[in-house]
């Protein structure tokens, strides 16, 4: 069994990346154990403020810090080529060896559709998604067998070449789905699962599920990554981290697919229907890190060896230290 290990969620949304990048500093220095961001182009909505590139920041926090690198997720479908993907992916890896995960997603319209072209149907996004998993797997073992590859395929098409800068080994690639069908493909595919905070029936079955795929592809699922993000509300008084989730993260209490949504200020005008009770089952909010601590646990006990927690507030310094003292030590397999 792999050694848990309690990541910070860097959230590029909300903080300029100088600022993001001294809280992830802090946060190793309190316990937690690497860091994941998001490969977004614009935050969730107008308040959040930022959108910084990630593969720069994810660049320089290696630079800063000794823990994880990963980025949950990149869509290597729309704005990016999976042939960039790979390239940004391996030289990461190549520039700090043994720390990074390629986490991959189908995409969000927020993100993807600013290059504009069609914006498919949910079955289309995951089929290119799986086309470029197979490509950046081709691309590379081609390039550290130190030959040229070649695809042609339904969606992506890619002429002879290699990526010229490699790592010794091949980043792992985590793939990122809330449904149970994607969860077997990913199983049969990947190197490990993604998903986010659900209720914990749910989180067990995709895990069922992807531990299914990996054994029909003659796979052990105990020996790969099983990866979560988890948004929380933590503050002082549980009035504040109410306050917290309504105005920073009021998109954890919108109870429905959010794939098709193009815009921040789409998002904002839906946040306006968000009530207190939105968030109930979906995100926890209290100013009490046991209730905290008993939450997390529960994913623990499910088997995930990676959580990436997100305070959903600015008080990220007070969090850090908080949970630093007295959450992440007493987490237990």
């Amino acid at each position: 069994m792999a050694e848990l290990r309690i990541g910070y969620s860097v959230m590029l949304e909300q903080f300029h990346p100088t600022e993001a990048i001294e809280y992830t500093v802090l946060a190793e220095q309190h316990g937690f154990s690497g860091a994941m961001a998001a490969d977004h182009f614009q935050p969730w909505v107008p308040a959040q403020g930022q959108s910084a590139f990630v593969w720069n920041v994810l660049a320089a926090l290696g630079e800063r810090t000794v823990g994880d690198l990963g980025p949950g997720v990149t869509a290597p479908t729309f704005r990016w080529h999976p042939a960039m993907v790979a390239q940004a992916s391996a030289t990461l890896e190549a520039m700090y060896p043994g720390r990074h995960w390629l986490g991959l997603g189908s995409g969000e319209a927020l993100n993807e559709h600013i290059v504009a072209g069609y914006w498919p149907e949910t079955a289309e996004r995951i089929e290119r998604m799986f086309e470029a998993v197979e490509l950046i797997r081709k691309l590379f073992s081609a390039s550290i067998a130190g030959r040229d590859v070649k695809h042609h395929g339904r969606f992506f098409t890619l002429e002879s070449t290699r990526l010229w800068t490699m790592p010794d080994v091949p980043p792992p690639i985590h793939i990122a789905t809330a449904g149970p069908i994607t969860a077997k493909r990913s199983g049969r595919v990947a190197d490990g699962l993604i998903t986010v905070g659900a209720p914990i029936e749910k989180v067990s079955m995709l895990l069922d599920r992807f531990a299914s795929g990996a054994r029909e592809a003659g796979r052990d699922p105990d020996t790969m990554d099983r990866t979560l993000q988890l948004h929380l509300s933590w503050a002082e008084t549980d009035e504040e981290a109410l306050a917290n989730a309504l105005v920073e993260w009021p998109n954890g209490g919108m109870k429905f697919p959010k794939a098709d949504i193009r815009s921040p200020f789409e998002f904002e005008q839906i946040a306006k229907l968000v009530r207190p009770e939105d968030f109930e089952g979906r995100m926890v909010i209290s100013s009490d890190p046991d209730v905290h601590r008993a939450h997390i646990q529960q994913y623990v006990d499910l088997g995930f060896d990676r959580i990436y927690l997100h305070n959903v507030g600015r008080n990220q310094r007070e969090w850090i230290e908080e949970f630093g003292d007295s959450v992440i030590p007493r987490l237990r397999r």
